[in-house]
């Protein structure tokens, strides 16, 4: 399984929607129905992994699509860490994926 962002670019900010899916790798089949179980925001792509701030889950009305409320207060590269309760699936699935924040 593999997070990716459904748009990596987002402007600095509060309360800053962002959006990304869960995909089987083997075929790439998109995943509908886990459990979100954890979530991290931090600047680790620029050696920053200190410089945390807030992500909050929201409802999506997509169900293949995991949306979540994020404060991007600088503009860096950030990387939202997520571990998800897959269906069917003893291991906790986890990931990473990166933003790019702007002005």
């Amino acid at each position: 399984y593999v997070f990716e962002a459904v748009q990596r670019n987002v402007k600095t900010g509060t309360g800053r929607d962002v959006a990304v899916r869960l995909v089987r790798k083997p075929g790439g089949h998109p995943v509908a129905g886990a459990v979100i179980l954890k979530t991290r925001l931090d600047m680790g792509p620029d050696n920053m992994a200190a410089m945390t701030s807030t992500v909050t889950p929201t409802a999506s009305s997509e169900p293949l699509i995991y949306r979540f409320k994020a404060d991007f207060t600088m503009a860096e590269r950030w990387a939202l860490t997520l571990a998800a309760k897959v269906q069917g699936e003893p291991e906790t699935v986890k990931g990473t994926v990166e933003f790019q924040a702007t002005e």
